[in-house]
């Protein structure tokens, strides 16, 4: 029986536009589908891989998706001294093979967001909503990912469409003009019904 030798695993830094948030790049598929973990009790329950991240003193926040982890830090450290021992336990970490999302989380976040979203698009509202979700996927969802954050479509209200924003786009200096400059100025184009966007809380 041949052994296969596993390539080794690459992982490089990204800076994202919010200097707290640094993007750690793997070669390898860490978990397909986005995965946000803002607190160490939702990651206990969900992502061994961020509950070990919590660990550490200097990390707040956790954003899993693809092959890449986003980690948001405390205002009160540098990367420069924090950086290489991140990089190194996430290496280490992959390289053992470790589960890093649990199964069944993507099904388990899709009814928290059901029963928390009541809710019910009808008529030319729900044509709204559909057109608002297929921009903000095909559009702004690759860019935002560049960036090592997300942003998912939460509420349309007469004209004001209400969004969440994950990974390094939570709490950045940044996001709120990409917000309203881009994304807004877009949708307004393409949706005449849309007047504003606005950031909501997850």
């Amino acid at each position: 029986m041949e052994t296969k030798t596993a390539s080794p695993i690459m992982l490089y830094t990204e800076q994202t536009p919010n200097p707290e948030s640094l993007k750690f790049v793997t070669n390898r598929m860490l978990y397909r589908g986005t995965a946000d973990f803002r607190t160490d009790e939702l990651a206990k329950e969900w992502s061994p891989l961020a509950t070990a991240l919590f660990e550490m003193p200097f990390v707040e926040g956790v954003y899993i998706c693809n092959n890449f982890v986003t980690i948001t830090k405390g205002i009160n450290y540098k990367w420069e001294d924090i950086m290489l021992n991140a990089k190194s336990f996430i290496k280490q970490y992959v390289e053992e093979a470790k589960p890093i999302v649990k199964e069944g989380y993507q099904e388990a976040l899709a009814a928290i967001e059901a029963e928390k979203s009541d809710t019910v698009y009808e008529g030319e509202e729900a044509e709204i909503v559909q057109k608002i979700k297929e921009l903000i996927d095909k559009y702004v969802k690759p860019a935002v990912e560049m960036d090592g954050g997300n942003i998912e479509f939460k509420s349309y209200d007469k004209g004001k469409v209400g969004v969440i924003l994950q990974g390094s786009c939570s709490g950045c200096p940044s996001s709120t003009v990409t917000l309203k400059s881009g994304i807004e100025g877009m949708l307004k184009r393409m949706i005449p019904e849309v007047t504003e966007v606005v950031a909501e809380m997850g």
